[in-house]
């Protein structure tokens, strides 16, 4: 039995979520969200690890439109921004259109049907004019490839598989890794295991937080005026969209006031020159993500942990052995080491005109045009898609400057009956060529072999510039830069 909607959306995490929503407020209610997992959420789902929390103001963090949430803090944590994703989609009555335990396997474009075909790993099969992946970049954990790693008689967990009930006190917790994760989860872990051992490949550039509970008084003003919480916003978004300068790759006031800071962050929180010099950054400010930690620095002067620098060998049964042959004994093994953002197809086998593959399509690094849609694959748009992710802000502004051009294309197919939408190849080889000249002046492009880049240092992650000019770039759905069927 085949299902017929007119939208499919892979994924329930904010992005589906949200497109969810503003499906319902245009007075579209035929389609349906196809989620893996038997929950909601996304990365907000799946990091349940120590200290888990978002890197953007709780207040800056969420969707401009519905309900804005009574955060507790300044910077949300994991079951905080999970608790109110939940409200929001029991808010707009999001439910009864996901299917939880259901996972796509294969999309393909029917070009005599003028739909794509869905299938499922539960033997299910669905027809979808528009297919909306929102799958993510941040879903499909990487642990560190060390070998010897089948031979540890301990646990090992990557931060984004986070055992339920698992509980750190008292063991001798190795950590491989030292990025966005791993700053959150080494001051967590740190006061209760009896040793903690942190493995660092290289130094990062790190900001101070200034992280606090907000006090009643500030959440009752809020939550009593709207306008004052929206004017908090627009001042936050406004002075998070000028940071977007100090990413370019050349001396500006922005760059050198924040180089400076997180200098004078690791002078003031460290001060042994050895450990200082092993968390001093050896490439350009920007080129790899920068991190906010208010505890982080201190965590690792603490007497029982240990920041290695010395190259991982193998993981033995009883630890981790480096390459100046000594062994680091460990109960448990922490994966702190991120995910492989290059995989865009979201493990979903996507299949277009002539029977080409997203995968083949991308085998040299995953393009779009306006980071949504791909030549030969009509009909299909991509929240946070390749070139849409930030070095500076909350993603959720690009992602609804998406959500807002799905619904422009929507209502372009419908005064186009059994017709359909491919981007023309042209118009998008010249976005590209165009976005790959303006990466070139960012940092990104700056050569420190980050995850924002292929193997040959093509940026294929992040957008150059900032979130207004993708908004003015998003805004109108130009019918003209695509082929109608």
């Amino acid at each position: 039995m085949v299902e017929d909607y007119e939208v499919v959306i892979i994924g329930a995490g904010m992005s589906g979520l949200g497109m969810a929503a503003r499906l319902r407020e245009s007075g579209r209610h035929s389609f349906t969200i196809l989620e893996k997992a038997a929950s909601i959420g996304g990365t907000w789902r799946d990091n349940t690890y120590p200290g888990a929390a978002c890197d953007v103001q709780s207040h800056l963090y969420w969707y401009s439109f519905g309900e804005q949430p009574d955060w507790s803090r300044t910077y949300a944590d994991q079951p905080e921004i999970l608790f109110h994703l939940e409200r929001f989609a029991e808010a707009h009555s999001l439910g009864g259109h996901i299917r939880f335990g259901t996972e796509a396997t294969r999309a393909s474009w029917s070009p005599q049907e003028g739909v794509w075909v869905v299938d499922t790993a539960r033997g299910e099969r669905l027809r979808a004019r528009v297919l909306v992946t929102a799958w993510g970049q941040l879903n499909r954990p990487a642990p560190a490839r060390v070998s010897g790693a089948d031979s540890f008689r301990g646990l090992q967990v990557h931060t984004a598989r986070w055992p339920a009930g698992l509980d750190l006190t008292g063991k001798r917790v190795a950590c491989i890794g030292t990025a966005a994760s791993a700053v959150q989860l080494v001051p967590a872990v740190a006061p209760v295991a009896e040793r903690l051992t942190v493995f660092q490949r290289s130094a990062n550039y790190l900001i101070a937080r200034q992280d606090r509970a907000l006090t009643e008084q500030e959440r009752a003003s809020l939550r009593g005026d709207p306008d004052r919480y929206q004017a908090m916003r627009d001042a936050l978004y406004q002075e998070r969209d000028g940071w977007v300068t100090g990413l370019r790759d050349d001396a500006n006031p922005v760059r050198e006031q924040f180089v400076r800071a997180a200098r004078d962050l690791l002078d003031s929180q460290v001060p042994d020159g050895r450990l200082r010099e092993l968390l001093t950054p050896d490439y350009a400010f920007g080129c790899k993500r920068v991190l906010i930690s208010d505890d982080y620095y201190p965590a690792l002067r603490r007497d029982n942990v240990e920041l290695v620098t010395e190259p991982i060998a193998r993981i033995e049964p009883e630890g981790i052995r480096t390459t100046d042959g000594h062994r680091h004994a460990a109960d448990v093994i922490v994966h702190a080491t991120g995910f492989e953002p290059l995989d865009r197809a979201g493990g979903v086998d996507v299949v277009g005109r002539d029977l080409r593959t997203l995968r083949e399509i991308w085998k040299e690094g995953p393009h779009a045009y306006l980071g949504m849609t791909v030549s030969g694959f009509p009909n299909m748009f991509m929240l946070y898609g390749p070139n849409t992710n930030l070095g500076h802000h909350s993603i959720l502004f690009m992602v609804e400057c998406q959500i807002a051009y799905v619904l422009q294309a929507l209502r372009a197919l419908d005064a186009a009956p059994g017709g359909h939408l491919d981007v023309d190849a042209e118009v998008q080889r010249r976005y590209n060529d165009e976005l790959q000249r303006d990466l070139a002046g960012t940092a990104f492009a700056a050569g420190c072999g980050s995850w924002y880049t292929t193997q040959d240092g093509k940026v294929v992650n992040n957008w150059p510039a900032s979130i207004e000019s993708y908004r003015e770039r998003t805004a109108v759905f130009v019918p003209e830069d695509y082929a109608h069927g």
